[in-house]
């Protein structure tokens, strides 16, 4: 596996991961910071174990410097995945928070939302808000929640929840790494005007 190399015209695409706290200070947001964190460490080692580019090259994760709990820090999370070349969107969150503040907003993106189901302030709120928000400006976003409620301290990812970060982290680089290309066409368009 040493020899393989990118082909692909550009550059392969990443995965963003965007931890997204409550952001209501004196207490609230400082007790989710650690949750809301490990939550995106986890979701980045089970995407990077477990997937590969189409060539064989590792899928190399970004997450966001610090935790999103408002419109400021979610315009800096964007700037950062701009520069790092981010593909695919991937949104993590423990809790309750302002929906449209901390929505990912770039309609080239392929997106999803793991609002973690817990005993505690569950993500299953900001989740539907968010969800709501993308439908009414019109962003599709992939949802994604455990069907088993979790400990507040369970930083393990169930197997249904593990499936579905996989399956749309695949689909979105598919997405992500065939934007923007053109390809040769067999049995298609092959003659005429499109073709030609």
């Amino acid at each position: 596996m040493s020899n393989i190399q990118n082909r692909l015209c550009g550059t392969l695409p990443k995965i963003g991961i965007r931890p997204i706290i409550d952001g209501r200070r004196r207490g609230i947001r400082e007790s989710l910071e650690n949750q809301t964190m490990d939550m995106a460490r986890t979701a980045a080692s089970l995407i990077t174990e477990n997937l590969r580019h189409s060539n064989g090259l590792p899928v190399k994760c970004v997450i966001s410097d610090t935790t999103i709990g408002g419109v400021a820090e979610a315009a800096r999370c964007a700037d950062k995945f701009s520069k790092e070349g981010v593909g695919v969107s991937l949104t993590v969150t423990p809790c309750w928070c302002y929906g449209m503040e901390t929505i990912d907003m770039d309609p080239l993106i392929p997106k999803a939302i793991w609002g973690f189901n817990g005993t505690e302030r569950p993500g299953a709120v900001y989740l539907s808000a968010a969800l709501a928000g993308h439908e009414q400006i019109g962003l599709p976003a992939f949802s994604i929640y455990g069907k088993d409620v979790q400990d507040q301290n369970d930083n393990s990812i169930p197997e249904d929840v593990e499936q579905k970060l996989l399956q749309f982290t695949k689909a979105g680089l598919a997405v992500a790494t065939m934007r923007g290309k053109s390809y040769l066409s067999i049995g298609s368009v092959s003659m005429g005007i499109a073709g030609s």
